[in-house]
């Protein structure tokens, strides 16, 4: 019975020093991955957060310059439009052609 004691003593001693060194590997591979955290990642999300205030300035100027003019222009040529075919009978609003019949 002194021997089986033994034996179990010996394999909890050694399975305890595996998970000690187990756990400093695990502690040392965290540790390099917050380093890497800080000096890989963050750059880039710094970079990535300079290029998307870049992309927001740059459309809004687009939208400032370019496309409120385009859509200004479009407007007033749709209600000139309308305003021509109100005064001299283009169209209905519905789409038939003034002067046909119904079916």
């Amino acid at each position: 019975m002194s021997i089986a004691r033994d034996v179990a003593i010996i394999i909890l001693a050694v399975e305890s020093i595996v998970i000690g060194v187990l756990l400093s590997i695990l502690v040392i591979q965290v540790i390099r991955l917050v380093r890497m955290l800080r000096h890989e990642v963050l750059p880039i999300l710094n970079s990535t957060q300079e290029t998307v205030s870049t992309v927001r300035g740059t459309a809004s100027f687009v939208s400032d310059h370019m496309v409120q003019p385009v859509v200004r222009v479009a407007s007033y040529t749709a209600g000139a439009r309308q305003a021509v075919s109100t005064l001299f009978g283009g169209r209905k609003r519905n789409g038939r052609e003034t002067g046909k019949k119904e079916a």
